[in-house]
């Protein structure tokens, strides 16, 4: 069994304490668990990335209850995501104009294929994808594959592209029900926080499938990169 560090087994101990709290005591409680550490635990000096991880009361293996979904949040997400854009003619200077960090078609995939991954988002117009289908087995495990669902398969490539770099988040549904996504960074304060996450939780209840019964959102947790979640009261 993998031995924890002291801060994390300090901290588990305290959120796990606090219980169920509701959303502005949470997000004020993860910015804050550092400050809590006793003396002699050396804290995290990261800037660590805010996560939402939500229990849906869905089936994931029924194509009807998948949920998926993209949004731009309020306040962004603290970091400039790179995208690359699989487009051809005037579209791959539109898309270089809008911000994108490379753009092009066949060279682009085979650049891809070579092992390049250095980038955040893949969007595409919808003439390129047989350029881009192949490339399924690569970008596709990484969460990278284009989709008109999350908005990455798209003509309009220079509105994907700036929204992208102004934060736009992609979630979709795990195989075990829950929906994990990016809401800023701990340095963002309690309302910055407090918006991206309400932005986020108001747009994944819209999203509730026709198909699903009972109650949709179970349960709520925030986290950051390097400390446990705290539950949130629905």
């Amino acid at each position: 069994m993998a031995k924890h560090s002291k801060r994390i087994d300090f901290l588990r101990k305290y959120v796990a304490e606090l219980g169920t709290v509701d959303l502005a005591t949470a997000i004020k409680e993860l910015k804050g668990l550092e400050s809590r550490l006793p003396n002699g635990v050396k804290p995290c000096r990261l800037d660590q990335t805010a996560e939402i991880a939500v229990r849906l009361g869905v089936d994931p293996k029924q194509a009807d209850q998948l949920v998926r979904g993209s949004i731009v949040l309020p306040h962004g997400i603290g970091k400039t995501q790179r995208v690359v854009v699989f487009a051809q003619g005037e579209n791959v200077g539109i898309a270089e104009a809008a911000g994108a960090d490379a753009a092009g078609g066949k060279e682009l995939a085979d650049r891809i294929k070579a092992g390049w991954l250095d980038f955040d988002v893949t969007i595409a117009t919808p003439d390129m994808m047989g350029v881009v289908g192949p490339l399924g087995r690569v970008l596709g495990p990484r969460g990278l594959m284009p989709s008109p669902k999350a908005g990455t398969v798209t003509q309009d490539v220079a509105k994907a592209v700036k929204e992208y770099k102004a934060g736009k988040v992609e979630f979709r549904v795990d195989s075990g029900a829950n929906v994990h996504c990016v809401v800023g960074k701990l340095s963002f304060d309690e309302q910055q926080l407090h918006e991206n996450a309400e932005a986020l939780l108001h747009y994944i209840e819209t999203l509730k499938p026709t198909a699903a019964k009972g109650v949709y959102i179970r349960n709520v947790a925030l986290s950051a990169t390097m400390s446990p979640g705290v539950k949130v009261t629905l």
